[in-house]
C-alpha cells in the first residue's frame, strides 16, 4: 500500500512537471485520456445548462402519457464522434430538429469553462452536422508543427491556428494577399517561412525590398528577380505585366476552342495546359509596400503611379496567368494615394500582425469582419508572430507562425537554387551572387584615422 501510495504521488509530481513545462508532453501522456472522460460525464448536463438541448418531441410526450412514464427529458446534440488529437479533441455532433450551428458558435466561450479546455471553436461540416474543435493548451505559446503536413503544388504551411489546425497558404485557392505588421511583430519571420516553403517547389519567385535588400537579398539564390530600390522596382513590374501578356497569348493559342473537343481540355489558365507547355508560375514578395507609394516630386508622382498602377493591373489579371502577389508592409492606408484601396480590394488574403493604429486593422479586415479588426489590434507586443488571418468570406483566425532565422531561410534556399528558374523577361533583374570583397563603410562624418 506504501509503494502504491508513492508511485501515485511520484505520477502526480510527474504530470504536474510536465503541465508547467512541456504542456504538449502533458497532453499527450495525461490530458488527453482526461479531457476525454471529462468531455463524456459531463457532457449532457453541460449542453443543458448552455441551452443547447431541446424539449421532447410530441410523439414521445405522447408515448409517456400512454405509457405513464415520466416526461421525457430535454435531448442534446447527438455525439457522432470524438476524435483526440496532438492538441486537443474533435468532437463531431449532430443538431437536433430546431438547433442552429450559431448556436453551437455563440456558446463556445461557456463550453470552454465547463469542460475546463484552453479553446473551444466550431464550425459547420455540412447541414446539421457541426465540428468542434477543443485545445487543450496553449499551443500558440511555443508554436510545433506536426511532423506530416498536407502539401500540394502551390500550397504552403505557414503557422498553426489556435485551433491545432494547421494554416496554410494556398495561392490556388487565394492567388493574392496582403499581410501587415510593425516593426518587431513577427511580419519578417512569417515572411521567411513563406519563401521557406515555396524554395523546394516548381515556382519562380521574384522579390522587391525597398529597404536596400536587406531581408530579401541574403535569400537571392532562389529567387529569379530582385529589386532593391522603387526606379528598378518599377521596370521589374513592367517587365511582370509583359509576361503576363505573353501567357495569355500562350493560353489563347492552346484554347482548342472547336466542336471536337470536350468542355474540360478548353484551357483558361495556366493550369489547364499540357505539362510540357505550362509556364512556371510567380510569386512576387513586395516588402515595404508604402516605399513604392511615397513621392516627394514630380518625377517620383509619376514613378509611383506606375508601380500602383502595375501592381493593381496584376492583380486583377495575374491569377490566370500564374502570377500571385503577397503585398507587405508596416502600414497600408488610403493617405498612400490614389489606387491602395483598389490594389486592397484585390488582396483576399489578409494577415495582421500587431498594427500601431486602428487604420491599418480596418484596411485589413474592416470589409470583412469587425471582430477580426478588434482583435488584431489587441495582440499584445510581448507575443511575436502573433497574428489575425482572414479571408474575404469573412472566417478569421488567430495564427503563429514557428521561428525561422535568417539563417536557416537562408539555408534552405541555398539548398535549392537549383531549382530557381531563368526567365528571359527577368533577365536584367537577376541577383547577383558573385562574392565581393568586404569594404569598411564609415558609420559617421568622421575620417577614419590613418596610421
Amino acid at each position: 500500500m506504501a509503494a502504491f501510495t508513492v508511485a501515485l504521488v511520484l505520477v502526480g509530481v510527474a504530470a504536474g512537471l510536465l503541465r508547467w513545462r512541456r504542456p504538449a508532453w502533458y497532453w499527450m501522456t495525461f490530458g488527453v485520456t482526461l479531457a476525454s472522460l471529462r468531455v463524456l460525464a459531463r457532457y449532457a448536463s453541460v449542453m443543458d445548462a448552455c441551452g443547447l438541448t431541446v424539449p421532447p418531441s410530441r410523439w414521445r410526450l405522447a408515448l409517456a402519457r400512454m405509457t405513464n412514464r415520466p416526461v421525457p427529458e430535454s435531448r442534446p446534440p447527438r455525439i457522432l464522434r470524438l476524435r483526440p488529437t496532438r492538441t486537443g479533441l474533435v468532437l463531431r455532433l449532430g443538431l437536433r430538429p430546431g438547433q442552429d450551428a450559431f448556436d453551437i458558435a455563440a456558446a463556445s466561450d461557456r463550453l470552454r469553462h465547463s469542460f475546463s479546455m484552453y479553446g473551444v471553436t466550431s464550425r459547420e461540416l455540412r447541414s446539421g452536422v457541426v465540428e468542434v474543435r477543443m485545445t487543450g493548451y496553449d499551443v500558440l505559446k511555443r508554436v510545433q508543427m506536426p511532423a506530416k503536413v498536407d502539401t500540394r503544388p502551390m500550397r504552403v504551411p505557414v503557422a498553426l491556428r489556435e485551433d491545432g489546425s494547421v494554416h496554410y497558404r494556398d495561392y490556388r485557392a487565394i492567388p493574392h494577399a496582403l499581410t501587415l505588421g510593425a516593426t518587431e511583430s513577427g511580419k519578417s519571420v512569417y515572411q521567411r517561412n513563406l519563401v521557406a516553403g515555396l524554395a523546394p517547389m516548381d515556382v519562380a519567385l521574384v522579390g522587391i525590398d525597398c529597404k536596400q535588400g536587406v531581408e530579401l537579398f541574403p535569400l537571392g539564390r532562389r529567387f529569379s528577380a530582385l529589386a532593391d530600390n522603387p526606379d528598378t522596382a518599377a521596370e521589374l513590374l513592367d517587365a511582370l505585366v509583359a509576361r503576363m501578356e505573353g501567357v495569355y497569348q500562350l493560353i489563347r493559342a492552346e484554347q482548342r476552342i472547336t466542336a471536337a473537343v470536350p468542355d474540360a481540355e478548353i484551357a483558361a489558365d495556366i493550369w489547364d495546359l499540357p505539362g510540357h507547355l505550362r509556364p512556371v508560375p510567380v510569386v512576387v514578395l513586395v516588402d515595404e509596400v508604402a516605399e513604392l507609394a511615397l513621392f516627394a516630386s514630380k518625377e517620383e508622382e509619376k514613378r509611383r503611379d506606375r508601380i500602383i498602377t502595375a501592381l493593381v493591373r496584376l492583380a486583377q489579371l495575374g491569377r490566370a496567368a500564374g502570377i500571385y502577389l503577397e503585398i507587405c508592409g508596416q502600414r497600408f492606408g488610403s493617405e498612400l494615394g490614389k489606387g491602395i484601396t483598389m490594389l486592397r480590394a484585390q488582396l483576399t488574403g489578409r494577415t495582421a500582425h500587431r498594427v500601431n493604429d486602428e487604420t491599418s486593422a480596418n484596411m485589413a479586415f474592416g470589409d470583412i469582419s469587425p471582430d477580426a479588426v478588434l482583435a488584431a489590434i489587441q495582440i499584445p507586443a510581448e507575443l511575436r508572430g502573433l497574428a489575425i488571418a482572414g479571408d474575404s468570406t469573412g472566417g478569421w483566425h488567430r495564427i503563429r507562425a514557428p521561428h525561422t532565422s535568417l539563417r536557416q531561410a537562408v539555408n534552405t534556399c541555398n539548398r535549392h537554387a537549383d531549382r530557381t528558374p531563368d526567365l528571359p523577361e527577368l533577365t536584367p533583374f537577376r541577383p547577383e551572387l558573385t562574392a565581393t570583397a568586404a569594404t569598411a563603410v564609415p558609420l559617421s562624418k568622421t575620417a577614419p584615422a590613418t596610421a
